[in-house]
């Protein structure tokens, strides 16, 4: 693929579209996993992103079980040099094992890097914020990893602006690597909360952004467009607050574009996310490999000025 794009200030080169790992061991089992990591990367594409708690939400699930899934695809499959490899720490696995401690941080990397079977990773991101402890100690003890070489760039995820503007304010005092990517909620429909805390700061720290939920959840493939239609999957649950008004506008004027374009909702979806001015990779999961092919060819289609203000102005909020 020829057309990857440099992460903020490191020397990453991703493509515009990041396999989404939330669903290894919750919608997709191993061998699923194994399929379209394959056909992901053998479409040229290089990013996947995980976490430590996926997918602990899975009646039966520990913990661990998306990068565990993704270590043994990394072994079978040889392709470790082929890929980078993102995934996150911060969240809770239980047992109050969670925060950005600088003692956590030194235990959760080294259970990554096993489940992982790897010996570094690529972009290691702050899930969540643990305003127990001072951004200050968190970056010293993310250093150290990255001067072991266990991690080669830091990340932030659902931190507030403003804690990632101290966070690299410290790294630069001292010398240490900055945050150089932010994952925020970000799509069509989920707009405001970027557009008004961190677009700012993406701009003056030269972030690189990866969006998660680029199609809300599975809303803007257009498959949910009543209540009625919630129970179509696993994550029908948490569709229910797209159904508004302004949801529905949403998909008429996605409708109206992928018929013009001879595109699929969520193709409209992605191509919209990575044609915004700063916008790295969307990240994005799929379930088959028709589903991966369709979001992979996304990447390759261009909105005309007139679809993307259409696209926006339904989208107003």
């Amino acid at each position: 693929m020829e057309n990857k794009r440099q992460l903020g200030k490191s020397d990453l080169m991703v493509s515009p579209l990041t396999f989404g790992g939330n669903i290894f061991g919750w919608t997709a089992d191993e061998p699923t996993s194994f399929r379209l990591m394959d056909a992901f990367v053998g479409a040229g594409f290089n990013l996947i992103d995980t976490a430590d708690t996926y997918s602990t939400w899975v009646p039966g699930n520990k913990c661990g079980e998306s990068e565990t899934i993704i270590g043994k695809w990394l072994k079978k499959s040889g392709k470790r040099n082929e890929v980078l490899i993102a995934t996150k720490l911060g969240g809770d696995m239980g047992d109050g094992k969670k925060g950005l401690s600088a003692k956590y941080i030194k235990e959760e990397v080294e259970a990554s890097l096993k489940r992982l079977q790897t010996d570094h990773i690529d972009l290691y991101y702050s899930h969540y914020d643990d305003p127990e402890t001072l951004v200050s100690e968190t970056i010293t003890a993310y250093n150290e990893l990255i001067k072991e070489g266990k991690v080669r760039y830091i990340g932030a995820s659902n931190l507030s602006a403003e804690r990632i503007i101290a966070s690299n304010n410290f790294a630069r005092e001292n010398g240490f690597a900055p945050y150089v990517a932010l994952q925020p909620l970000y799509n069509l429909y989920d707009r405001q909360k970027f557009e008004s805390e961190y677009l700012q700061l993406v701009k003056d720290e030269s972030l690189g952004v990866l969006p998660y939920y680029s199609l809300a959840s599975g809303f803007l493939s257009g498959k949910y467009r009543s209540e009625a239609d919630l129970h179509k999957s696993a994550r029908g649950g948490g569709i229910k607050k797209y159904l508004d008004e302004r949801g529905i506008n949403i998909l008429t004027a996605m409708d109206k574009v992928a018929a013009e374009q001879g595109m699929k909702l969520s193709q409209v979806a992605i191509a919209w996310l990575i044609a915004q001015p700063g916008i790295t990779s969307a990240i994005a999961s799929a379930t088959s490999e028709k589903q991966l092919s369709e979001l992979t060819q996304a990447t390759t289609l261009k909105l005309t000025a007139d679809q993307i203000a259409e696209l926006d102005k339904a989208a107003l909020y």
